[in-house]
This record gives C-alpha cells, sequence and structure tokens, in this order.
C-alpha cells in the first residue's frame, strides 16, 4: 500500500475507535504506532513512541495548561460563582428575560475563570435553574440560556482549547487567547438578543419580576467580585501588554486565585485538595491526549496526506470561501457525533496546512473553527452541554431541553458567519498587540 492510502485508513480508523467509545488518546498512539509500522517500520514506530511523550511533556510552554486549569479549579471551589450570578442579577435580573441574561452574563465570566464548557455550564446550572424555576420561567428557555452560556468556556480567555490550538499549530498563544475576547463579547450580545426575541414573541416563556436592586446592593454585589476582575485583568491584560508571556500569566493568576481564596477565608482544607486533585486529572487528560496528538502528526506527515491534500486543493480553480465553507460544514457535522477536543486534534494537522495556503489567517481560523465545533456540545447525538444540565435538572425532559437549543444554535451559526464576513473582528486585538 502507498504511504498516502495508509494514512487515508488511518484516518478512518481513528473515527471507527471514537465510535467505539475507545479513548481519544489510546485510539490516537495505537493508529500511529500501526500506521507509522506499515510505513516505516516497527523500529521507527518504537522509537518515536519512546521520544514523543518525554519531547511532549518536557515542552515549557505547555505548562501554561496546568497553571490556568489549577486557577479556575481554586476559583471554582471558592463558590465565586453564585457571587458573579447575585451580581449580574442585580443589573439586569429585573429586565423581561432578565434572568436568562443574567445565566448568559454569569457563565461568560465565569468561563473566563474555567476555561471549560463543562465546569461552566454545571456550576451555572446549579445556581441559575433554580432561581428561574422559582419565577416560572419555562424550562426551554431557562435550559437554554444555561447551555448556550456554557459553550462560552471554550472561546474565552483563559481557554484550554485555543491553548491546544496553539499548540498543536505554533500560533502565538498569547494573540489567541486575547483573539477570542471581541468573539465572545459578540457571542454574547447575540445570545442576549435571542433571548429578547424570544420573550417578546411569547412572554408567558419568562414572567416579569418585580422589584429592581437598589444602586447600593448592586455595589455591594461588586465587592464580593473584584478579586476575580483584578485576576482576570492582571493574567490577561498582562498577556496583551506585553508584561507577561501567557506561562508567566498563569503563574500569577494561579497564585493570586490562591491568595485570594485564602485571605478570604473561602476555601478550606477539603477544597483545596479538591482542586488540587481536579487540576492533576484534567492536566494528565490533556497531556495524554496530546502525545497522541503529536505522535498522529508525525504518522500524518510521514504518509504525505497532508501535503497530498494540500497541493490538491490549492490547484482547486474554487474561491477559497467556497473551500472553506465547505469545511466549516464538515466540521460542524463532525461536531455533532465527536467531542470537540478530539476532534480538533484529529482534523487539525490537515486542515490548518490548506487553509494556510488558501491565504486564512491561522488565528483567526482557531476561533471560527471552535466555534463552529462549539455548536456540536448543544446538538444531537452528542449535545454534552445538554446532558450535563440534564444530570442537574433531572426532572426535566431531554427533549425539552433539546428544542430549548435550537434559537440558540441558529443565534451561533449567525455569530460564525458574521465572523467570516468580517474577520477584522478576530484580529484586531492581536495585531494592536504587535
Amino acid at each position: 500500500m502507498s504511504p498516502e492510502l495508509i494514512g487515508f485508513l488511518g484516518i478512518i480508523a481513528i473515527l471507527i475507535l471514537f465510535f467505539l467509545k475507545i479513548p481519544v488518546a489510546i485510539s490516537l498512539i495505537i493508529v500511529s504506532l500501526l500506521g507509522t509500522t506499515l510505513i516505516r517500520g516497527w523500529d521507527v514506530a518504537f522509537a518515536q513512541l519512546g521520544r514523543t511523550p518525554f519531547d511532549t511533556s518536557s515542552n515549557y510552554s505547555l505548562s501554561v495548561i496546568p497553571l490556568f486549569i489549577l486557577m479556575g479549579m481554586i476559583l471554582s471551589y471558592t463558590g465565586i460563582g453564585k457571587d458573579l450570578y447575585r451580581m449580574v442579577d442585580s443589573w439586569i435580573g429585573h429586565l423581561h428575560g432578565g434572568l436568562a441574561m443574567a445565566t448568559i452574563g454569569t457563565a461568560a465570566i465565569f468561563s473566563s475563570i474555567s476555561g471549560s464548557l463543562n465546569a461552566t455550564t454545571a456550576t451555572v446550572a446549579k445556581i441559575a435553574l433554580p432561581e428561574m424555576k422559582k419565577y416560572k420561567y419555562k424550562p426551554g428557555l431557562s435550559t437554554s440560556s444555561v447551555a448556550a452560556g456554557g459553550t462560552l468556556g471554550i472561546l474565552i480567555p483563559p481557554s484550554v482549547i485555543l491553548i491546544l490550538y496553539g499548540i498543536l499549530t505554533r500560533e502565538p498563544i498569547g494573540a489567541l487567547l486575547i483573539s477570542g475576547i471581541i468573539p465572545g463579547i459578540l457571542q454574547i450580545v447575540i445570545f442576549i438578543i435571542t433571548i429578547y426575541v424570544l420573550v417578546r414573541k411569547d412572554p408567558s416563556i419568562a414572567p416579569p419580576r418585580e422589584g429592581k436592586a437598589s444602586n447600593a446592593e448592586r455595589l455591594h454585589t461588586l465587592k464580593n467580585i473584584w478579586p476575580f476582575m483584578g485576576l482576570f485583568l492582571v493574567s490577561i491584560g498582562g498577556i496583551y501588554l506585553g508584561v507577561f508571556t501567557p506561562t508567566e500569566a498563569a503563574g500569577v493568576g494561579a497564585f493570586g486565585a490562591l491568595l485570594f481564596a485564602l485571605i478570604s477565608r473561602k476555601l478550606t482544607w477539603e477544597s483545596l485538595k479538591g482542586s488540587l486533585n481536579e487540576s492533576v486529572r484534567l492536566t494528565a487528560f490533556i497531556f495524554f491526549i496530546l502525545i497522541g496528538a503529536n505522535l498522529f502528526g508525525q504518522f500524518l506527515a510521514i504518509s504525505r496526506i497532508s501535503v497530498m491534500l494540500t497541493t490538491y486543493v490549492g490547484n482547486l480553480d474554487l474561491n477559497p470561501y467556497i473551500i472553506l465553507i465547505g469545511i466549516l460544514v464538515v466540521l460542524l457535522l463532525l461536531g455533532c457525533f465527536i467531542e470537540s477536543l478530539a476532534l480538533i486534534v484529529i482534523t487539525l494537522p490537515i486542515l490548518y496546512p490548506i487553509i494556510t495556503e488558501l491565504g486564512f489567517n491561522g488565528i483567526w481560523f482557531g476561533v471560527i473553527m471552535i466555534m463552529v465545533i462549539n455548536i456540536g456540545a448543544l446538538t444531537p447525538p452528542l449535545g454534552i452541554s445538554v446532558y450535563v444540565i440534564k444530570g442537574v435538572a433531572r426532572n426535566i425532559p431531554l427533549q425539552t431541553i433539546f428544542r430549548g437549543v435550537v434559537p440558540m444554535i441558529i443565534a451561533m451559526i449567525v455569530c460564525v458567519a458574521i465572523l467570516v464576513v468580517f474577520p477584522q473582528i478576530v484580529t484586531i486585538l492581536p495585531d494592536l498587540m504587535n
């Protein structure tokens, strides 16, 4: 068999293993080992298997991942999610549909400390769903606002997924983190507009709430979250201004989070152990996948399938945007069946060379790619955000949640379309950094 055919069969084998629920990292390692053996022999395959884990794990730039994860976990265990919700609710909760809008706002802010879709969705669901039920919000609206807000967790910095994209493509991590800010804000605005339109169309889904927080109450809620806002401004602002590298910013953020937790006395010994345990588990999971991803990338390189596809697409007499739309549609469909991290790992070695060959900005494509794959978190059969909410709100039927998120899916597609037409929305902050 030719190397290209082996590479193509390797991609198919990866997809089959994913559908059989074999862990992502193990699937990548098995296929890479067998594929490299068929092309170059056992000696080369086992040499790569012995060398790659150390080379990957000892990479200094990867230390940004456990540090940002630790920062998010410490702040999560301090119960800051409730303080965030009270703060946002005090400012916009009195509006028609305000609690759903406050849920979006809370998820956006919380995601900037957790960087995780699942963590953001689960935390916000536990806080916001009981409150919206209390004020007789319809389950479709309440759950959809939580699900939509949760998708912001892998877009707004510090996004672990954007960091991984930078590591796999060698795009600057600092610029990638900064590039997610304006698209994240745009998506928040579109979600809020969607809620406003839904409530205007059917006021019964979100009965108006009597009473409005006073200015004094609003200012009081701000006191509870100022340390968090300070951490975000120092770490992410430090990256933007060039004061810190991403790794240094993550270290400052993790230390600041621990200091805040100790001073506020919100971190017990048990919660400290819990945050450290979760950080180690998630870091090990991500590093294991990265090792598999590097092995898989080496396999694809020696199979020359990436070069073949890049050359083929480059020779097509088509507008680059038509090819881009085709790629995004494929990613959207695959995102309905494959978890986002796994999908990024297997597609980037193939898609990134094609995108750069077509002349598109790599940072811009990273944000677009993640947003498109993110839609899969709301769509069946995968719909991971929906299942996380179902785990919290067991009394709400699954079909009710899936029906409720349809307007939010449309809103996300509209947001992606805007960023494709106006790429400057993504690239303006990274360009200003330079």
